[in-house]
């Protein structure tokens, strides 16, 4: 697929895309190429494929990348295929933040249009985040700036309450997990225990509900797909198993019918180091941070010291709302927990809105949820239309992302 862009960058750029559905794309005077979808790298045959047709395409083109983009992602083979290709070529490795990506893809898609005072909200399973955690349900701000090092400049202003991946990518290929660190924030052990009996005996939840507390091999996510997995999981209908893609979100989706309306976002700002899980600061230590600033400006800096704020849409409390109502409709409940997700995000970028409503970004597999995308689709958010929603179209937003923030430079 060929797509143009307005851009005044005419320097040949490589793009890898991601690992989960392998891509790439490649940009030269505002026209990309993007490929085919090769499926997921993690499957050998399937990254052989990848690399001897993208190798291919360049030999054909008589192509000599300057530029070479991938994922944030240190492991996935293609940052490790990039770096190679890098130092073949001679050419700039730069490393684009996954979710980041999506958004572009769909700013890319429209013709890269000004992005001033825009909002992104990417919602998907995986993506490395710039906090080193997993990220997967998140909201920027895009500013459209002058400066040396990037035309643009992006802050992410809110995501998805942190929940526990047990195990790691373990929680992932077994949801059951995910169930059982959220269920275990407001329920007593046995209540937990109750709730996933039919997939572990007990001596096998007494280690993921020690290895949870311990917190070993465990990691942080604010994965919008890994908290529906648990949803379906807690309504009955996912199993304890992941047999391709998404797939117990899909059952999820599957099985919906009309939402409850009494299930209404939560919404908390908190500083950024107490939503990270870090201690607060006492005030003696900001006091010292404030003399400190004090110094650097020579001691005429008279403003109190200002912590960032980010907000978080709670999604623990989803989960006492289904547990309490267990007894109704599960259909009806299924739906109710994926417009909550939609409906929180959207309000946290409408918070961002201010006075002049920007554009607002909808990306990422989930964007492919039929009950999100209508929910966003009806607050006037834009969504790929030509360009793939989830990771098939991710090489594509890395570009899309580059010539936005070297314009002009």
């Amino acid at each position: 697929m060929n797509i143009k862009l307005r851009s005044e960058k005419n320097i040949p750029v490589l793009a890898l895309g991601p690992e989960s559905a392998g891509n790439f794309s490649f940009c030269f005077n505002g026209e990309i190429f993007h490929s085919r979808s090769f499926g997921d790298l993690l499957e050998e045959k399937n990254f052989a494929k990848f690399k001897k047709e993208l190798l291919f395409f360049l030999r054909k083109n008589k192509i000599k990348p300057m530029v070479i983009l991938t994922d944030l992602h240190p492991l996935y083979k293609t940052t490790g295929l990039g770096a190679e290709l890098a130092k073949k070529f001679s050419a700039k490795h730069l490393k684009v933040q996954h979710h980041i990506a999506h958004i572009f893809s769909v700013i890319g898609e429209k013709g890269m249009p000004e992005a001033k005072n825009a909002v992104g909200i990417a919602c998907d399973g995986t993506g490395y985040g710039l906090d080193g955690k997993i990220w997967g349900g998140e909201c920027f701000t895009i500013l459209k700036i002058k400066s040396q090092i990037s035309n643009l400049r992006i802050e992410r202003i809110g995501h998805l309450e942190n929940q526990t991946l047990i195990g790691g990518d373990l929680a992932i290929k077994e949801p059951a997990r995910m169930l059982v660190s959220i269920l275990s924030k407001f329920l007593d052990k046995k209540d937990v225990y109750n709730f996933v009996k039919k997939y572990y005996t007990r001596n096998q939840f007494e280690l993921l509900y020690n290895q949870l507390k311990q917190d070993f091999n465990c990691q942080e996510t604010s994965s919008t797909g890994r908290v529906l997995d648990a949803v379906s999981v807690l309504l009955g209908f996912s199993g304890n198993e992941r047999k391709y893609k998404h797939a117990p979100v899909d059952l999820l989706e599957k099985n919906s019918t009309e939402p409850y309306g009494d299930l209404k976002p939560k919404i908390i700002e908190m500083d950024e180091e107490e939503a990270e899980g870090k201690v607060k600061e006492k005030k003696e230590e900001n006091e010292q941070k404030q003399q400190n600033q004090n110094r650097q400006n020579g001691g005429n800096n008279k403003r109190s010291l200002v912590i960032p704020t980010i907000l978080i849409l709670e999604t623990t409390s989803l989960f006492e709302y289904l547990v309490k109502n267990l007894h109704r409709d599960k259909k009806r409940l299924a739906a109710a927990a994926q417009l909550y997700l939609a409906k929180g995000l959207y309000e946290i970028a409408n918070r961002a809105q201010g006075k002049k409503p920007p554009a607002v970004y909808f990306a990422g597999g989930m964007a492919n949820n039929k009950i999100m995308s209508e929910y966003m689709k009806s607050k006037g958010a834009i969504m790929n239309e030509k360009i793939p929603r989830g990771d098939a179209g991710l090489s594509f937003g890395q570009i899309a992302y580059y010539l936005s923030a070297n314009s002009g430079n």
